[in-house]
């Protein structure tokens, strides 16, 4: 999403808007595609599962942004637009305001096939595309983008807790069970099934000033997950001021860390 600098160099387009992967890199995909949908059955929300059939992804090969886009627009008005690796909150939070969601233009190296500390293509076409089809989760986004362009810089870092733990890390309550839906989860081999079958994390049910509160960290399988009972609380989430209850949590202070 957003930081000061990144690992990878950065995937330009051509005139035409075309980013240009290697073989070496479409394989990579090629490879990350079925290995990551094996998993979907077992532990990825039907929410996702749903929206994820809408996209109809290619598997032998890295999609443009445009090619996913076409869907995107058709169904609730939104664009991927490739973006260099890492952003800065202004940057970020006025592309969701537009219904842009920008998409980092690298794939991972082979060193980070499982576990990546920033967001690649696969991460953003994969984890965020597919449920930008659906008007709740859609909503939300847009919404916490308008947020973001209000906000001073320090409401800007409370408001990102609040991204991280639905939109990257969200769970879903499904007849009794934990699904994720998440784009950080269901983009991950190692943190999808972790997430819903780890017994030392901790799974809380949704709050969003408990979420406003709570620490995180980008380089570790998450400690703390927040459990939704439907992607109705986004659409609910979404017609809230989120900068009053940014407001209201940071009066009463950050949880302590605990990782």
């Amino acid at each position: 999403m957003t930081g000061k600098q990144s690992n990878y160099i950065v995937k330009k387009a051509d005139n035409d808007g075309i980013i240009h992967y290697s073989e070496e890199e479409h394989d990579r995909w090629r490879r990350l595609m079925p290995r990551q949908k094996k998993l979907f059955s077992s532990y990825a929300a039907s929410a996702y599962l749903d929206a994820f059939d809408k996209i109809a992804m290619p598997e032998d090969h890295i999609p443009q942004c445009h090619e996913i886009s076409k869907v995107l627009l058709e169904t609730t008005g939104w664009r991927m637009v490739p973006v260099p690796a890492l952003i800065d909150f202004s940057t970020f939070f006025t592309m969701l305001s537009n219904k842009q969601f920008p998409a980092a233009s690298f794939i991972r190296s082979e060193e980070e096939l499982d576990y990546l500390k920033e967001p690649d293509i696969f991460h953003e076409i994969l984890g965020h595309a597919p449920l930008l089809v659906d008007p709740r989760y859609a909503a939300f986004v847009q919404a916490y983008g308008k947020a973001g362009c209000r906000a001073n810089k320090k409401e800007q870092v409370w408001l990102a807790r609040l991204f991280w733990f639905t939109v990257e890390f969200g769970l879903l309550r499904e007849n009794g069970e934990v699904k994720a839906f998440g784009a950080g989860i269901v983009s991950s081999h190692k943190e999808l099934p972790y997430s819903v079958t780890a017994d030392d994390v901790e799974r809380r049910t949704f709050d969003e000033i408990d979420i406003l509160r709570t620490p995180y960290r980008i380089d570790i399988l998450q400690p703390t997950y927040f459990i939704l009972d439907n992607l109705d609380q986004m659409t609910l989430l979404s017609k809230k001021n989120l900068l009053q209850l940014v407001s209201t949590a940071s009066s009463m202070g950050l949880k302590p860390k605990f990782f």
